[in-house]
């Protein structure tokens, strides 16, 4: 096996402390893992992405430290009609990436490239 890079290392070792520090909360170990799994795939060449996840993972540590967390949990919009507060109706939420995920810019409104690549 080969060396393993910083980064790695660092990731290996937020998942070993996210683990520990997820004991006894009521859906945290299961959480970790499932997200460390849907991510196992990204190419090592996506440096970007991978630290912008282990940033993520620790604010999430820190969360599950504080003492305040007692779960945790996903904020997930639910499927179909979400009901408007003051009864304006009904409108159908977003569909979700094809690998069942949002990403935290999901939503927001960022100008599209347009064609000329400008």
């Amino acid at each position: 096996m080969s060396r393993l890079s910083r980064l790695q290392r660092q990731v290996l070792s937020l998942y070993r402390e996210l683990l520990r520090a997820g004991r006894g909360k009521p859906g945290a170990e299961a959480r970790v893992r499932a997200e460390f799994r849907q991510h196992a795939c990204l190419p090592r060449s996506d440096v970007l992405r991978i630290e912008y996840l282990y940033r993520r993972g620790r604010r999430q540590l820190q969360l599950l430290r504080s003492g305040h967390a007692t779960a945790m949990g996903a904020f997930v919009r639910p499927r179909g009609p979400i009901e408007e507060p003051g009864g304006a109706g009904a409108r159908e939420a977003p569909l979700e990436d094809g690998d069942g995920t949002r990403s935290p810019l999901d939503g927001v409104g960022s100008p599209e490239t347009p064609p000329s690549g400008r």
